[in-house]
């Protein structure tokens, strides 16, 4: 997959001591450190980039929030791809 692709992850953290939306705002800053445009929704976050880089983007983004004391971690990807490039804004221009 060559072509511009929509990913959207979404990581359900665990942890005895720490509030899951903590550990999902480390998730975040990995996402928004990454240079890929972005756009993060109540549910999930929705990444635009290459294949590839998106899903180093979503280990990192997993090790983050181990790192920040997650005991678990449920993580969902749906992936949009197509022959052609993919973007956010074609699914959202009419909203926004």
């Amino acid at each position: 997959m060559n072509n511009t692709v929509n990913i959207a992850l979404q990581i359900l953290p665990t942890s005895k001591n720490i509030h899951p939306y903590d550990l999902v705002d480390k998730a975040i800053e990995v996402i928004a450190t990454s240079g890929l445009r972005y756009k993060v929704t109540p549910f999930e976050t929705v990444m635009e980039g290459g294949y590839d880089e998106i899903m180093n983007v979503i280990k990192l983004a997993q090790d983050a929030c181990y790192a920040a004391g997650a005991d678990s971690l449920m993580t969902y990807v749906k992936i949009q791809s197509s022959k052609i490039d993919v973007s956010i804004d074609d699914k959202m221009h009419k909203y926004e």
